[in-house]
């Protein structure tokens, strides 16, 4: 009879003992943007558009670079000291109280 398989922290590359608490995630993350500049001033005319596209399709990034600049994702498990570290990068800092 086997044991779970050996798993590796996907951030520092560290082999987990299968009695060592890990933690799993799944990170999405989205491009979004509120307004596009268009050559022609923003009024989304089929020119402005076919224009867009143009550029787009003349770029020196591959087609899953583009698509990597809107839409990444990644899963995978983490130890201990790797999540301290995502939290603490994710986590806002608290705003300043001010004097008291």
């Amino acid at each position: 009879m086997t044991g779970p398989r050996a798993k590796t922290c996907a951030t520092c590359g560290r082999g987990l003992s299968p009695r060592e608490v890990y933690y799993r995630f799944s990170l999405v993350l989205q491009g979004e943007q509120d307004a596009i500049d268009t050559p022609g001033g923003g009024t989304g005319s089929e020119e402005e558009l076919a224009l867009l596209l143009k550029q787009l399709e003349e770029s020196p990034e591959s087609p899953q670079e583009m698509e990597e600049q809107v839409h990444w994702e990644r899963s995978g498990v983490v130890c201990g000291a790797c999540r301290s570290l995502v939290v603490r990068t994710l986590t806002p800092k608290p705003e300043a109280a001010g004097p008291h």
